[in-house]
C-alpha cells in the first residue's frame, strides 16, 4: 500500500542501526530484494533501501557501544513538543531533538519500561511510501513487562488507546488510534532474563515465512523463534548477522479477500 503522509501518532518509518553498514545493506537487499542507496557524507553514509524507488527503510550506524537494533518512529507534528510531552509522562530522552538536512527532525527516548523508540517531524520526508507490502513493514509491536504503565505512558504521549483481546493462549494489545489500529503490544515472557529492557520489535511481511527463514540462515543470520503459525498468520523472529532481531510474518487472507 502507498503511503504519502501519516497521522500524528502513527508509526511512520524504521530504521537499522549496526556496526557493519555494508554487510548490513547486502543481507537485507538479499533477503528482501530492496535496493540500498548510501545518503552520502553529508547524512553519515545513512542508506535509505527502496522497493521500485519508494523508501521502505533505513540503514544507518549505531553509536560505540550500542548493539545492533532496529528502531521505530512515530509521526509527530513537533519534535520539541513531543520531547516535553515524554519526559512529563516519566520517558527518558536519549538523542534530544535534531535536524536532518531537507527531510525534517528526529529525537529519540526510552519509554518508562526502557523500551527505546524515535520521533519524526517530517519537513520533506515523510516516512515509509510503501507498507503492507512483500518487503515492507507490516507491523510494529511493543514486549514489555509494565503493560499498565505502558498503556499510560503511550497515551499520554501519542493519545493511544490500547485495545485488549485474546490471540490464542495469550492476552495481546492493540494500539489504536481514532479507532485504528497502528501497533500492539504484548507482556514479556517472564522467562526472559532480567537485564533484558523492554523493546520495540518490527514485522516484515513475506510470501513465505519458511523460506524467508531458511535464507536467512543462508545469508548468515539466526532464528530465535522459528516459522509458528499465529491467528494474524504464519510469522518467525530472526537476528541478521550483526545480531538486530526482526520478524517476518505471512499475513493469513483477509474474510471474504
Amino acid at each position: 500500500m502507498d503511503k504519502a503522509e501519516y497521522e500524528p501518532g502513527t508509526p511512520c518509518w524504521v530504521d537499522l542501526m549496526t556496526t557493519d553498514v555494508e554487510a548490513s545493506a547486502g543481507f537485507y537487499r538479499e533477503l528482501f530484494g530492496w535496493n540500498v542507496v548510501d545518503q552520502g557524507a553529508e547524512f553519515g553514509g545513512y542508506r535509505i533501501c527502496d522497493l521500485g524507488g519508494k523508501p521502505v527503510a533505513g540503514i544507518g550506524a549505531a553509536q560505540a557501544g550500542m548493539p545492533p537494533a532496529w528502531l521505530t518512529y512515530v509521526a509527530v507534528q513537533d519534535a520539541d513538543v513531543a520531547t516535553k510531552a515524554v519526559t512529563a509522562a516519566g520517558g527518558q530522552v536519549l538523542a534530544e531533538p535534531m535536524e536532518i538536512p531537507r527531510r525534517g527532525r528526529m529525537a529519540v527516548f526510552a519509554d518508562p519500561a526502557g523500551a527505546v523508540f524515535g520521533v519524526w517531524e517530517p519537513r520533506g520526508f515523510t516516512g515509509a511510501a510503501l507498507v503492507n507490502e512483500t518487503g515492507t513493514l507490516g507491523w510494529n509491536e511493543l514486549a514489555t513487562r509494565r503493560t499498565d504503565t505502558a498503556g499510560t505512558f503511550y497515551h499520554a504521549v501519542f493519545g493511544w488507546e490500547p485495545a485488549e483481546q485474546r490471540m490464542g493462549e495469550m492476552s495481546y494489545t492493540e494500539w489504536k488510534l481514532g479507532g485504528t489500529s497502528i501497533g500492539g503490544m504484548m507482556a514479556m515472557d517472564p522467562a526472559m532474563p532480567a537485564e533484558v529492557p523492554s523493546y520495540w520489535s518490527v514485522y516484515f511481511i513475506v510470501d513465505d515465512a519458511d523460506a524467508t527463514v531458511a535464507r536467512a540462515t543462508e545469508l548468515g543470520g539466526g532464528v530465535v523463534v522459528p516459522a509458528t503459525d499465529i491467528p494474524p498468520g504464519r510469522f518467525a523472529v530472526l537476528t541478521d548477522p550483526q545480531g538486530a532481531a526482526f520478524s517476518v510474518i505471512r499475513p493469513n487472507p483477509m474474510p471474504g479477500a
